[in-house]
């Protein structure tokens, strides 16, 4: 329960961060961060499945790049679904996702070192 809780604190630090550093994407304050990461979190374990296995036959024709349309439209539909988290177009969507995904990545690498070393 703690690692969730921390993930998610981290995954809203981490929107926060792509807000910084890309213009496309703003998020108004640390709690619309946090709504946010919340949104983005159960978009991407509710329906980002169901899409990856109806879009499955183009991601393998374009050798798993599809995936990245995917990932950018979960980003870019928690910003209509969120009030103070604005994304501006969906090629702001396509590269916040990637610097989000990237952060995600290193969040999910660090928790697990420390989270191991825990139990």
């Amino acid at each position: 329960m703690l690692k969730l809780l921390v993930k998610w604190l981290l995954s809203a630090t981490a929107l926060m961060a792509v807000a910084y550093l890309y213009s496309g994407v703003h998020v108004a304050g640390f709690a619309a961060a946090l709504w946010a990461a919340l949104i983005i979190g159960l978009l991407n374990s509710l329906v980002r499945p169901i899409l990856f296995v109806l879009t499955l036959p183009i991601t393998v024709l374009t050798l798993g790049l599809f995936f990245f349309l995917i990932n950018a439209l979960m980003f870019y539909a928690a910003s209509g679904l969120s009030d103070g988290f604005e994304v501006r177009s969906f090629g702001a969507a396509l590269i916040g996702s990637l610097l989000y995904s990237i952060a995600g990545v290193l969040i999910d690498s660090a928790l697990e070192g420390l989270f191991e070393h825990r139990r």
